[in-house]
């Protein structure tokens, strides 16, 4: 479903909304004080395929930090404030290229546009952040509950209140750990802002239930022409929340590159270490600059057929296996060999 395009907004070297692609975000999970720490970190990253990154700032020490952190970095870099609105100043004057705050947690509207002037000065984005578990009293009275139509509410005041201090340049967040929740509430916001949406299930669990939980949710929204960021909030390395955004992205045509591979679930038939030999694959077309899709398959029988949509495959039997292009037979090769004969003929793709 195509939406109208949203107004475009800078983040650093990058532009988030109207018809730009979809960017990956990730957060980092280290000591922000732990400026070694954290540049390692945004540097696996980066390498990755995250394009913006956010650091949490808790403190001043923090704050003053983000100063060294971006001169190592190569990606736009957020500061991430609860509460205290002189960490977003702080953070502002130490380089940060945009802040998130809940204007709800910073305090009265004196500090909301302290916090405000300073970005209107600086031309620095803010990223005005909702969740459902700080959603106000009055709004679960009047919805008789935390619903998605009082996250929208409780967004679209903080959206108007900064609107009334005389600044646009804005990105909105409304996220909900209850992914039908956070589904409906983008489906009204998308109605009635045309501010990029930055989307993403929160507290979504671990790398196992997170992902199964932020795919079924983005996959929802995205699908919608819904979003201009995300971020697969993980408990767990931020590296694997990069990999998981990626493959939703690819899945849903947002994005091109990189090697797909699929591979069969196996069977009774199966005659080989099928799932170690796709994981193998995997990690090994990781670094190869092509766009096709690869097919791991555990049968000499159907293999060739399965792995018909591929570009090319492999199909183990006992103590070989065949090599496949396009639905073809291209090649017999023994089982011990087929890792190595997969990786020969993709880098020397034509």
């Amino acid at each position: 479903m195509l939406r109208e395009q949203t107004k475009e907004i800078r983040i650093g070297d990058r532009i988030l909304g109207g018809h730009n692609p979809v960017l990956i975000q990730s957060m980092t999970n280290t000591k922000t004080e732990d400026v070694k720490a954290t540049i390692q970190q945004i540097h696996r990253l980066e390498n990755a395929g995250c394009e913006l990154v956010r650091c949490a700032v808790p403190t001043k020490e923090a704050a003053v930090a983000l100063k060294s952190i971006k001169k190592e970095i190569h990606i736009p870099l957020i500061a991430d404030i609860h509460f205290d609105y002189r960490l977003a100043i702080a953070a502002m004057e130490n380089g940060a290229d945009k802040i998130r705050i809940n204007p709800g947690n910073i305090g009265d509207n004196q500090r909301v546009k302290a916090v405000v002037d300073e970005a209107k000065a600086r031309q620095i984005p803010i990223r005005v952040g909702v969740n459902s578990g700080s959603l106000e009293k009055h709004l679960v009275e009047k919805y008789h509950g935390v619903t998605a139509e009082g996250i929208v509410e409780s967004a679209l005041d903080k959206v108007k209140l900064i609107e009334d201090m005389g600044y646009d340049n804005l990105v909105v967040s409304i996220k909900s750990s209850d992914v039908l929740m956070c589904i409906k509430a983008h489906e009204i916001i998308a109605e009635k802002i045309k501010y990029p949406l930055h989307v993403g299930i929160t507290e979504s669990g671990t790398v196992y239930s997170g992902n199964i939980k932020s795919s079924v949710g983005l996959g929802a929204i995205l699908y919608q022409g819904i979003g201009n960021t995300i971020r697969v909030s993980l408990s767990g390395d931020p590296v694997e929340e990069i990999k998981t955004a990626k493959l939703v992205l690819k899945t849903l045509g947002l994005r091109t590159g990189g090697i797909e591979v699929v591979s069969c679930p196996t069977c009774g038939r199966t005659q080989i270490d099928l799932i170690g030999l796709a994981n193998q694959v995997e990690d090994m077309v990781k670094d190869i600059p092509l766009d096709i899709k690869v097919a791991v398959m555990g049968c000499v029988v159907n293999g060739p057929g399965e792995a018909k949509e591929a570009d090319i495959g492999i199909a183990g039997g006992k103590g070989e296996g065949l090599l496949i292009k396009k639905g073809e037979i291209i090649k017999k090769v023994p089982e011990g060999q087929l890792l190595s004969a997969l990786r020969e003929e993709l880098l020397n793709w034509k």
